[in-house]
């Protein structure tokens, strides 16, 4: 078992598509670029891999 903790986040992008990262996302300071829209923490990939298809669903992100 790994000592260090795992945590997934989903991050929208521009275009309304939503990744999977295993980094926190940065906060931009820059007014001109709004913060993404984000999710997680998650304590592992499959959760927030389910957790994006629900917001597929809902219609939060764009399917690929």
């Amino acid at each position: 078992m790994s000592s260090q903790l795992d945590t997934w986040y989903i991050v929208q992008q521009p275009d309304g598509q939503c990744d999977i990262t295993d980094a926190q996302p940065a906060e931009s300071s820059s007014p001109a670029s709004p913060t993404p829209k984000q999710w997680g923490p998650y304590a592992s990939q499959a959760e927030a891999i389910a957790h994006r298809i629900g917001l597929i669903r809902a219609g939060h992100c764009r399917p690929r």
